[in-house]
């Protein structure tokens, strides 16, 4: 684990590196020079973490012969911790600001950004603004992302809410959050049920996403409905393939990870130059 500064905020940033082994789930501190192309990029759930990963970003690494990156946003992981709570457009915030600040801290020229959840909407936000992105994205893998709010989100991050009130569900998360813990659950929790963040939507982005995407839903995810990526074919400005996955919650890559592994690798075998 390293700590990297960007926007004025130090981040935890892991690596993965395509291995000998297909089933190498190390994690590094520093890029291996004799890796090239373009990174993978993983952005976190909005109760995730760098770590929180796992060895799947290693797993694809492996498969596509790419290095991997995961990070936390601040407030999670071993990020520095949330100065306040989150306002209601903190996802704007890290796709315009910070995101950009960091891949070039990193020296980051060519992504692929792998996000899950409310870091797919980070993912989306970021690629769909032109004079932030400037044409580094080579491609989006988005895994149950938010464009627009539905009741079923909003019912069950509050029922999240009781759970981490009444349950171990806070002792849980501070395993992979530490001292953290409180910030990446309020800060995310309090936002989304925020009154100012019902009418949050980012299909006005979407237009101005030129590079192909992979968009991936579970039809039983309980923060969302297949609209959701439904909704990102419909309108983005590139080519979209949708893959809808049976049996599945909120999290593919955990619930479906072999599946979701080939998918990923085939869809980042088969983009342009």
């Amino acid at each position: 684990m390293s700590l990297v500064e960007a926007a004025g905020q130090r981040l935890e940033v892991l690596w993965a590196e395509a291995a000998q082994s297909p089933k190498s789930s190390s994690w590094r501190d520093n890029r291996s020079e004799s890796q090239d192309g373009p990174v993978l990029v993983f952005l976190h759930e909005g109760l995730g973490c760098a770590a929180q990963w796992r060895g799947f970003p290693a797993l694809l690494a492996a498969e596509t012969g790419l290095a991997a990156l995961a990070y936390s946003r601040r407030g999670y992981g071993k990020s520095d911790p949330l100065p306040g709570p989150h306002a209601p457009d903190f996802m704007h915030e890290e796709a315009e600001t910070v995101l950009p600040a960091l891949l070039d801290a990193l020296g980051i020229e060519s992504t692929i950004l792998v996000g899950h959840s409310d870091g797919g909407s980070i993912a989306l936000i970021h690629a769909g603004t032109p004079e932030v992105e400037g044409g580094r994205v080579r491609g989006l893998i988005v895994e149950a992302p938010h464009v627009f709010i539905e009741e079923i989100s909003l019912a069950s991050i509050a029922a999240a809410k009781e759970a981490y009130e009444t349950t171990d569900l806070r002792a849980k998360l501070a395993r992979w959050h530490g001292a953290n813990v409180d910030h990446a659950f309020r800060g995310w929790n309090d936002a989304w049920l925020s009154p100012a963040f019902r009418d949050w939507n980012i299909e006005d982005r979407l237009p101005a996403i030129a590079c192909p995407v992979l968009a991936i839903q579970g039809e039983e995810d309980e923060y969302g409905t297949a609209e959701q990526v439904h909704r990102i074919a419909r309108a983005s400005g590139g080519p979209v393939e949708i893959a809808l996955l049976p049996g599945c919650g909120h999290a593919p890559h955990r619930d479906r990870d072999d599946t979701v592994l080939a998918l990923m690798a085939d869809f980042v075998r088969r983009l342009p130059a």
